[in-house]
């Protein structure tokens, strides 16, 4: 519920029902004159009377309601929301992204496969403030997308802007994790994980994902790894996004659980097989329970006011008001 810094502005409200009651008992009316407008032996005037009057009806109503959102702006509404300030440092969890194309599958509802990926690790963001998360791009290549961070509003921004194709066809999963590493090893987080996303098997990158395991299990970064998709044929659709030509067509899915099974063991993680978004969502619970950590918090009261956004409506209706008024009606008294 909203609370109000100014409540004596809601005063103002009485003069709807003081004008309408002035109205009726024949104060504050406007002079009118009769008059009959014709040719000399041709048609009379045709007065338009339902349209004109629905205008007159609507005219009134937004200046009515133009009123009643100035008062309530003046009013100066408010919401009052408790947010947690954490005063101590959380798990860094660093996703690893596979934007290869096959990503671009549709095997898991309607949405393809990065798409699923997304919407789970927003999910997961969201339920969990008091981490820090990051993300890596894997492609025939590797790129930080944004190193470790507790601002989600940059996270999720930087997350929506991925884009399938823009690092090349293969998938460099050594490479990937690598990159990840890299970025955590210097962190003084009390626990560290990687979570590997990716549909394929390694065939890019001079670095093995076994040696890349085995990189982050001797910095105490924990490796998960996530196996995306169905086996079978699957309908693909992408665009590059660096020529911008549209490919569709099938792919035949398949992958080597085998391999992301083993870098996961020797990096103390755990191996999850992905098939629908409540596996998505349950693999990502699992990891983050496993890794969760006791923070210390206090808790701030945040203040929301907006009385501007009332203000702007409140003068929205009163120009449509005049507009009916003055140009549709042309009512210029």
């Amino acid at each position: 519920m909203p609370d109000f810094h100014n409540p004596a502005a809601f005063l103002l409200l009485l003069f709807i029902p003081a004008l309408y009651f002035l109205r009726r008992a024949g104060f504050l009316t406007r002079i009118a004159f009769v008059l009959t407008v014709s040719d000399w032996n041709g048609k009379s005037f045709d007065w338009k009377r339902k349209p004109r009057n629905f205008a007159s009806w609507l005219s009134r109503v937004c200046a009515v309601l133009a009123f009643g959102f100035a008062v309530f702006a003046l009013a100066e509404p408010v919401l009052y929301r408790q947010e947690r300030i954490y005063t101590s440092r959380g798990t860094d969890v660093m996703f690893v992204i596979d934007v290869s194309p096959s990503m671009a599958a549709k095997d898991i509802g309607a949405f393809t496969r990065l798409d699923m990926a997304k919407k789970a690790v927003i999910e997961l963001v969201n339920d969990n403030p008091g981490a820090s998360f990051g993300v890596v791009a894997m492609g025939e290549e590797a790129s930080i997308v944004i190193p470790p961070t507790v601002d989600k509003t940059i996270f999720m921004e930087r997350l929506k802007n991925i884009k399938i194709g823009y690092l090349g066809n293969g998938t460099a999963i050594g490479t990937g994790l690598s990159t990840a590493v890299f970025h955590m090893v210097s962190s003084a987080a009390p626990k560290k994980c990687i979570i590997l996303i990716t549909d394929g098997e390694n065939n890019a990158g001079s670095i093995h994902p076994e040696t890349a395991a085995e990189l982050a299990f001797n910095n105490n970064i924990t490796l998960y790894t996530l196996g995306v998709g169905t086996d079978g044929t699957v309908p693909i659709e992408y665009e590059d996004p660096i020529t911008g030509k549209r490919y569709s067509g099938f792919l035949d899915s398949t992958f080597d659980i085998s391999a992301l099974r083993t870098i996961s063991q020797i990096a103390g993680g755990r191996f999850f097989e992905i098939q629908s978004l409540s596996d998505f969502s349950l693999a990502l619970s699992v990891i983050i329970k496993n890794q969760g950590v006791v923070q210390t918090y206090h808790s701030k009261t945040v203040n929301y006011e907006f009385y501007d956004k009332l203000i702007l409506i409140a003068g929205i209706l009163f120009a449509l008001s005049w507009f009916i008024r003055s140009v549709c009606l042309q009512e210029f008294i």
